[in-house]
């Protein structure tokens, strides 16, 4: 079996290698601009390593699993839009850059592309393939939002949240993994145990997030710790907290969630005060165990040789036992 990390280099390579037509250089300038901005690869490389987990031809899932990222940038240049990003991976974001109209025409002919590729399956596994990739894409359009209705809303609950993750970050992942088993020639129940795994394995990762923005280690993280916090992010933290808090520990929550001034460290470590009054590291821990477990327990169902799902349980400690 392949590497991860080879995987994943595959596919910035492959991607490097996409052609686009010079012109209009308003329109394919961007697309290239962004997919040369790298990232972890993480879903294209799952593709290809459902596919080879079952035995199949990982170079040719590799015009899909460039679907899958091509289809990902898609929505992170649209994202960015919406959420008024100035910066992508460190660099200045497409409409930032460019401007909105531009950005939004680019993304569409990134969706586009990302069909094109997603047919160039096998045709005897097309339409399902394509099923797929069509359920996986709405859900995540779904899942954006959900997210952008949380913004204004004030009586989210932990369902809707899990809902909401599930659709926006798992959905891809379960996702490519299914299509990357289907061209390696699992079978239908095989795959959907797969898909099972990864949407289980992506909630547990963004619960992960989720304590790691305001738990993790400044120093590995990588970027501000409690930034959640400061922009009242409904995270499962803050939701749960709004959930279980009383009293006084209920009213200063709602106070510092309403102050429109106030010291961002001053902020964090009143709220981090209030979630550690009422344990809520612990729900959120318990909450991302209980995905990880029926992560596990889908892929001890999947009929792979036991190196096989040893390889997607390395993966899986090593998504979930990270510091940033």
């Amino acid at each position: 079996m392949r590497k991860l990390e080879d995987l994943q280099s595959l596919i910035a390579r492959s991607l490097s290698e996409l052609k686009f037509p010079e012109h209009p250089a308003e329109l394919y300038e961007p697309i290239k601009y962004i997919l040369a901005l790298g990232g972890k690869r993480m879903r294209p490389a799952l593709l290809l390593m459902a596919c080879d987990l079952f035995g199949g031809d990982v170079e040719a899932a590799i015009p899909p699993a460039l679907a899958i990222e091509v289809f990902h940038n898609f929505t992170l240049m649209h994202d960015d839009i919406m959420d008024n990003a100035p910066k992508r991976r460190g660099k200045t974001t497409v409409h930032e850059k460019w401007n909105n109209n531009v950005a939004i025409l680019s993304g569409d002919v990134m969706l586009i592309k990302g069909y094109e590729l997603m047919m160039q399956v096998p045709d005897d596994k097309l339409r399902t393939i394509l099923d797929i990739f069509n359920e996986t894409a709405a859900g995540v359009c779904e899942g954006q939002q959900w997210d952008m209705t949380f913004e204004t809303s004030n009586n989210i609950n932990i369902e809707e949240y899990l809902r909401m993750i599930r659709l926006k970050t798992a959905v891809v992942l379960g996702g490519a993994l299914k299509i990357g088993a289907l061209i390696g020639n699992a079978d239908i129940k095989d795959a959907d145990l797969l898909c099972n795994f990864g949407e289980h394995l992506g909630i547990a990762f963004q619960l992960q997030d989720d304590i790691l923005d305001v738990y993790g280690d400044p120093e590995k993280f990588g970027k501000q710790v409690g930034g959640d916090i400061i922009s009242n992010k409904k995270t499962y933290l803050l939701i749960k907290a709004l959930e279980l808090t009383e009293g006084t520990d209920a009213e200063e929550l709602i106070r510092w969630i309403t102050f429109t001034q106030f010291n961002p460290e001053e902020k964090v470590a009143a709220v981090t005060a209030i979630y550690d009054n009422v344990n809520i590291r612990q729900y959120a821990e318990n909450e991302m165990q209980e995905h990880a477990t029926q992560a596990f327990e889908a892929l001890e169902q999947i009929n792979l040789p036991e190196e096989g799902k040893q390889y997607l349980r390395a993966f899986a400690d090593g998504l979930l036992m990270r510091e940033y």
